[in-house]
């Protein structure tokens, strides 16, 4: 049940000079008051991988994404990007990740220029980098030519594309996506994922895809399928599959989680 990797509870960071893992959780737990949103979670993102977190709404892949950028301390476990300590070494740990959230966070009344520049210097980027980052990462997604347009012009899938563009100013080796075509249409959605997808094979960044959506996983891809706060099963999509004795990751979802019946937020129709 790995991702081809070392076991999840052994020591972060370089090993015989390089790197175990982009991301490390290791025996996270979290609740809010009564209700336990993460129950012992533990597994690694490899380097320059495209690694899908599947679950359904509420199963606390959102409180594990809060968990790693800070925005809640950990109760109890480790997170770790590239061996450095969320908790003790937050500067290290989050300068080396970039984050897109579900929630929309471009301010509409900016131009992509400004809301480019805002990140920037929160990153402590000079002036002369950021212009030339900016427009790097707006041609990258077809839009340098909207730099001064604003953001409220753009479409729901152009909006999401420059917030990856956002997170990839500062030049991250690690991209955590949180239900990132949710709202979207199919040839948005569809967009979204070749490019990200593309960013693994171009520039070797490492990506944590958080999804209910079963047909945004391909079969070689990583998968950890988390279902009321707790790993059901981690591996290969194909090889999960196999393991639970069915043809496809989604049957295997279906299985694991002893879902029935049609409509579930998880179907593909």
């Amino acid at each position: 049940m790995s991702l081809g990797l070392p076991d999840p509870e052994a020591a972060s960071g370089d090993t015989n000079g390089e790197i175990s893992a982009a991301l490390e959780v290791a025996s996270v737990s979290h609740s809010y008051g009564k209700r336990k949103a993460l129950d012992n979670v533990s597994f690694r993102v490899r380097p320059a991988s495209f690694c899908v977190l599947l679950g359904l709404n509420g199963a606390g892949k959102t409180t594990l994404f809060s968990l790693v950028t800070r925005l809640y301390a950990a109760q109890r476990g480790t997170l770790r990007i590239f061996g450095f300590d969320v908790n003790h070494a937050p500067g290290e740990a989050l300068r080396r990740l970039g984050v897109v959230f579900q929630a929309r966070t471009l301010d509409l009344d900016l131009t992509l220029q400004q809301n480019l520049s805002y990140h920037a210097a929160l990153h402590g980027m000079p002036a002369r980098e950021t212009q030339r980052r900016a427009e790097e990462v707006l041609g990258q997604i077809g839009l340098l030519g909207r730099a001064n347009d604003k953001a409220r012009t753009l479409s729901g899938g152009q909006i999401r594309r420059v917030e990856i563009a956002r997170a990839l100013l500062h030049r991250p080796r690690m991209l955590l996506l949180d239900e990132p075509t949710v709202g979207l249409d199919v040839k948005a959605r569809a967009d979204i994922l070749k490019h990200v997808r593309s960013l693994v094979a171009g520039t070797n960044i490492g990506v944590l895809w958080a999804t209910h959506l079963i047909d945004e996983i391909e079969p070689p891809d990583d998968a950890i399928l988390l279902h009321e706060g707790k790993i059901l099963d981690r591996g290969k999509a194909s090889e999960i599959a196999a393991r639970a004795g069915v043809q496809d990751i989604g049957a295997a979802f279906k299985k694991l989680t002893g879902i029935e019946g049609e409509g579930t937020s998880w179907d593909q129709s």
